[in-house]
């Protein structure tokens, strides 16, 4: 494991999301990265750091105390996988249903290309369908 790539991964969860430091989005995040696996608003993946802000503005805004646990990393070359357990309550707007209270738990993974000391490329896929049934957004099947 490259202990390199390793804490890049850790000091993002940590501070980005755990802390709340959008102040270090744009000492993480190469102004042109792309983020597969988050939205904008037209539905396509995330592209700059700009419009990655917006998405975090809403992300955190709706889940103000979310809490991403890295339970693993791996790395190969200039590629760090994150496997994460995220823990949060529903307290705030942001994610198109108004504030329910609910606790959300869900996982996901997490991979990047870093390059210069910033995040160039990402791709995620957390399970974001359980977070929407957590808070309502959609029924659970059945």
């Amino acid at each position: 494991m490259t202990d390199r790539y390793d804490s890049i991964q850790h000091r993002w969860f940590e501070e980005v999301w755990n802390k709340g430091r959008a102040d270090l989005i744009d000492e993480m995040l190469d102004p042109n990265v792309v983020i597969h696996g988050l939205a904008d608003p037209s539905g396509n993946d995330v592209s700059g750091a700009e419009a990655f802000k917006g998405f975090y503005k809403g992300f955190r805004g709706a889940l103000p105390d979310i809490q991403v646990t890295i339970e693993d990393t791996v790395s190969e070359g200039d590629k760090v996988v994150a496997r994460c357990a995220v823990k949060a309550t529903h307290t705030g707007d942001g994610l198109g249903v108004s504030p329910t209270g609910n606790t959300v738990e869900f996982t996901g993974m997490c991979m990047t290309i870093e390059k210069d000391g910033r995040v160039v490329e990402c791709w995620n896929s957390f399970d974001f369908l359980t977070m929407m049934q957590q808070i309502g957004l959609i029924s659970p099947p059945g």
